[in-house]
C-alpha cells in the first residue's frame, strides 16, 4: 500500500542538534559531579575542616576493612526477593493476563496502577514501626525483629520485600505485556528480562529511606547499606573522603549494569511500537480487520504502513477460550489477596495517620511543584535526544549506540552524587532555601532510552512522516515518565534531608523522617507523602494511559514483528 503523501525527510543534522540539549545537561549533572566525586573521594575533610588531598588511601581503608564489604554483602541481599518478584511473578502474571483476553488484561492494569501510585518508600518504612508500638498487632509485629543485630538483617529483608512487592510487580508487568505482543514473543521477553533484572539489581544496590528510617543501619552496623554508610561518613561524620569512596564505588557497579544494559538493548535490535486502536480480529478465512488506526490482511498475513500496518505472519490470532480466562481472573485475585496481605500495614498505617504538619497544604506545595518542575525539565530534555536519535536517526541503522554516552547514568539516582550536589548548592548559597528542592538533574537517562527506543520503533515504519509517525505517537509516553519522575522525585528523602534543616520548608517525606528522628508524636504519619487528592489524580492519570495507550505498545527485537490478537 503507497501513501498518498510521501514522507518527509530530514537531515541528520537536525538528529544531532535535538540530542545537544541532553549532552550538555548530562555533561553538566552527570559528568562533572561524577569527576567532583571522585576528587572528593581523594581527599579528607571537606565540611567541618579544610579539606586535605590523601590519595587512594580512603580507598585501601575501605578494602581492607569490614564495614564495606558487610554493607555491599547486606545491600546484594536485598535484592534477592524483589529480583524474583519482578522476573518469575511478573512475566508469569503478565503470561495470564495477556492469554486471559482484554477485560482481565486492562483490569490487571488499573488494579496494579494503584500500587504504583501510592508507592511511598517513608510512608511504607513508617508504617512497619507502628509495629514496634505496645499495642500493634498483625503482620506488623514483624518489626520487633528489627531491635536485635542478629534478626535485623533478615527482617529488614522481609519487610522491604513486603513493602515493595505491589510496586516491584507492578512495574515488572507493565514491562513484561509489551513483549508479549511480538509474532515471536520468547526473544523479546528474555531481553525485557535481562533488563528488568539489572534495573532491579540498580535500584536496590541504591535503598536508602526505608532502610534509614527502619534502622539507620543499626543495630551494631547490622543492616548497613552502601547508601546508608555513604551517608554515615559524608554527613554524620563530616568526612566527604570515605563518603565520595563508597559513592565512587557504587557508582562504577551501577556504571557496568548500565552499560550492560544498552549493550543488550541496542545488541537485541530492542525497540518498541504501537499497535492499532481498536482492533477486532475476525477468524474463519483468517482476515484481520480493524476501526480507528486500521490494519488489513489475508491468509495469515496483514499488510499496511505508519498506525496501519500489523506486519509479519501471524502466529494465530485467535480469542480467549473461558481456561485462559478463568486462568487470568484467578490469578489476578490471588496476586491481589497477596498485595492486601503485605500492604496491610501501610494500608493500616494511612486509615490511623493523624493530622500533623507533615500532611498540611504547606507541605504539599513544597512537595509536589518542584517535584513536576523537576520532571518536566528532565524529561523534555531527554525527549528531544530522543527524537533525534530515535526518530531522526542521524547515524542510520546504528544510531542507538550513541546511548553509550549516557549508559554509566542510566541506573545512577540522586545517592551517589549527592555529596558533590550537596558542595555545589552550599557554594552557591542555597542551602534552606527553596530553590534547594528543585531536583539537580536537567536529563533523565531512563527517559532518554524508553523514548528513544519507542521513537526508533516508530521511525522503522514506513507511510508517515516524523511529525504525524513518530512525535505525535510518542508525546503520550512522555507524558507518562514525567508522571512516574515526579512520583519519584516527590519521594526521594535523601536531597530533603541534606539540603534544607528549616521545618519550614521540609518536604513530605522530610517531614515524616523527622516525625520519626524526633519522636515529635507518637504514631507517624503515614499518609503525608500520599494524600488522597495526588492518588486520585495519579490514579485516573495511569489508568487512562494504561488503557488507551500503554495498553497498545508492543516490544519486538532484531526481525520480529507484531503480531494480532483478539480484542
Amino acid at each position: 500500500m503507497t501513501s498518498p503523501n510521501p514522507p518527509r525527510t530530514y537531515s541528520p543534522a537536525l538528529g544531532w542538534l535535538l540530542a545537544v540539549p541532553a549532552l550538555l545537561g548530562t555533561l553538566i549533572t552527570l559528568v562533572l559531579p561524577t569527576v567532583q566525586t571522585i576528587w572528593l573521594s581523594l581527599q579528607s575533610g571537606g565540611v567541618l575542616r579544610e579539606s586535605t588531598f590523601t590519595g587512594m588511601s580512603n580507598y585501601g581503608e575501605l578494602l581492607g576493612g569490614d564495614d564495606f564489604w558487610r554493607a555491599l554483602g547486606f545491600t546484594f541481599s536485598l535484592t534477592v526477593i524483589p529480583l524474583l518478584v519482578a522476573v518469575v511473578v511478573g512475566p508469569l502474571l503478565a503470561l495470564a493476563l495477556d492469554r486471559a483476553g482484554t477485560w482481565p488484561r486492562r483490569a490487571g492494569r488499573i488494579v496494579l496502577s494503584l500500587a504504583v501510585v501510592s508507592f511511598s518508600p517513608v510512608a511504607v518504612a513508617a508504617a512497619w514501626l507502628r509495629g514496634l508500638m505496645p499495642n500493634a498487632s498483625g503482620p506488623a509485629t514483624l518489626a520487633e525483629g528489627l531491635l536485635e543485630p542478629a534478626t535485623a538483617p533478615g527482617t529488614l529483608r522481609l519487610i522491604l520485600a513486603a513493602g515493595t512487592f505491589g510496586v516491584v510487580c507492578a512495574l515488572a508487568v507493565i514491562a513484561f505485556l509489551p513483549a508479549l505482543r511480538g509474532a515471536a514473543p520468547g526473544p523479546a521477553t528474555i531481553v525485557v528480562g535481562v533488563l528488568v533484572a539489572l534495573a532491579t539489581v540498580a535500584a536496590g544496590l541504591q535503598t536508602f529511606s526505608i532502610g534509614i528510617v527502619l534502622t539507620q543501619g543499626g543495630p551494631q552496623g547490622s543492616t548497613e547499606t552502601l547508601a546508608g554508610l555513604q551517608y554515615h561518613y559524608a554527613f554524620r561524620m563530616a568526612d566527604f573522603g570515605p563518603g565520595a569512596s563508597v559513592a565512587a564505588l557504587t557508582g562504577v557497579i551501577l556504571g557496568v549494569l548500565g552499560i550492560a544494559a544498552t549493550v543488550v538493548a541496542v545488541a537485541s535490535r530492542f525497540r518498541i511500537t504501537l499497535t492499532p486502536a481498536e482492533k477486532t480480529t475476525y477468524e474463519g478465512a483468517g482476515v484481520s480487520y480493524g476501526s480507528g488506526d486500521k490494519a488489513y490482511g489475508s491468509g495469515d498475513n496483514a499488510y499496511g504502513s505508519g498506525d496501519k500496518a500489523v506486519a509479519g505472519p501471524l502466529p494465530g490470532a485467535r480469542r480467549p477460550g473461558p481456561a485462559a480466562v478463568a486462568i487470568g481472573v484467578v490469578v489476578l485475585i490471588v496476586l491481589v489477596a497477596v498485595a492486601l496481605v503485605l500492604a496491610w500495614p501501610w494500608i493500616d498505617g494511612v486509615l490511623a495517620s493523624p493530622a500533623t504538619p507533615a500532611g498540611t497544604l504547606r507541605t504539599q506545595v513544597l512537595t509536589w511543584p518542584p517535584a513536576v518542575a523537576g520532571a518536566i525539565v528532565s524529561v523534555g530534555v531527554a525527549y528531544l535526544a530522543a527524537l533525534g536519535i530515535g526518530g531522526l536517526r542521524p547515524l542510520g541503522r546504528g544510531s542507538e549506540w550513541l546511548l553509550l554516552a549516557f549508559a554509566p547514568w542510566l541506573f545512577v539516582g540522586p545517592g551517589p552524587l549527592s555529596a558533590a550536589n550537596w558542595q555545589n548548592i552550599r557554594n552557591l548559597g542555597l542551602l534552606n532555601s527553596l530553590p534547594a528542592l528543585l531536583p539537580p538533574l536537567l536529563v533523565s537517562v531512563p527517559a532518554l532510552f524508553v523514548l528513544t527506543f519507542l521513537c526508533k520503533g516508530l521511525a522503522e515504519r514506513n507511510g508517515r512522516d516524523f511529525f504525524g509517525g513518530v512525535l505525535l505517537p510518542s508525546l503520550p509516553m512522555a507524558g507518562v515518565l514525567t508522571g512516574a519522575i515526579t512520583l519519584m522525585n516527590a519521594h526521594d528523602l535523601l536531597r530533603p534531608l541534606l539540603v534544607i534543616q528549616d521545618p519550614e520548608l521540609f518536604t513530605a517525606p522530610a517531614a515524616q523522617m523527622h516525625q520519626i528522628a524526633a519522636r515529635a508524636t507518637t504514631t507517624p504519619d503515614v499518609g503525608a507523602a500520599t494524600p488522597l487528592l495526588v492518588v486520585a489524580v495519579a490514579l485516573a492519570a495511569l489508568v487512562t494511559a494504561q488503557l488507551l495507550y500503554l495498553d497498545r505498545l508492543a516490544v519486538t527485537t532484531k526481525d520480529s514483528h507484531v503480531r494480532t490478537r483478539a480484542a
